[in-house]
């Protein structure tokens, strides 16, 4: 395979990965906020509701993704009789829901290391429950759980490629697809490159964010 046998496939390429960045884009946009959702259901002071989202994070992180996109794709046409999703929305509302059960529990390991004292400190002061969360617990949070983020994220850019499997046309599918048109496996490298650098990109912006709450010491 050679340079200009490159250049022709480059644009392939690049439409493969803007797949998988939009596939990574949409999946943090709703999963970080409904991670938080989750969180305080798991949370409750009500027992029902604590149990119902235990069960329902069991079950999503119990189960492989690859799976999820199945039924997800396919369940409601063939269980239920009615048109299904686009191809697209269907993987997103699967990685929508799989990594705001990762996150969840991310978050609330680190809602849970703060310190109680802190928490008694900040009622005796008068602050309400939600200006302690948002100025307290939140800031603390954030620089705590980080590192298992930037891991998440990590991980989410890889397993875009799954996307596949429900038959979208992402970054590794395009690279399957020239490889057994080449015989060559330089299409598979060529994509393992993209995908450092999204992921390299990932590391970098994870880094900067560090480094702005170095403030916090705790």
């Amino acid at each position: 395979m050679d340079w200009n046998s490159f250049v022709t496939l480059l644009p392939a390429f690049l439409q493969g990965t803007w797949m998988t960045i939009r596939l990574f884009l949409i999946t943090l946009l709703f999963s970080l906020p409904l991670g938080m959702i989750i969180t305080k259901g798991r949370m409750s002071k009500m027992k029902w509701l604590s149990g119902l989202v235990a069960v329902f994070q069991w079950v999503i992180r119990g189960t492989p993704l690859m799976l999820q996109l199945v039924i997800v794709m396919y369940f409601p046409s063939i269980a239920l009789g009615i048109k299904g999703v686009n191809r697209f929305t269907a993987a997103g509302i699967a990685f929508i829901i799989n990594y705001a059960a990762y996150f969840s529990e991310i978050y609330r390991s680190g809602i849970e290391s703060i310190p109680a004292g802190q928490l008694e400190a900040a009622k005796v002061l008068g602050l309400s429950k939600g200006r302690t969360f948002r100025r307290i617990i939140l800031p603390q949070t954030v620089k705590r759980i980080l590192p298992a983020m930037g891991n998440e994220f990590m991980t989410l850019v890889k397993d875009t490629a799954l996307a596949q499997v429900i038959g979208n046309i992402e970054l590794l599918k395009v690279a399957q697809s020239q490889m057994n048109r080449t015989t060559s496996m330089v299409p598979l490298l060529i994509a393992g490159v993209f995908y450092m650098i999204m992921n390299g990109a990932v590391q970098l912006i994870i880094a900067a964010w560090e480094n702005r709450l170095d403030y916090y010491k705790g």
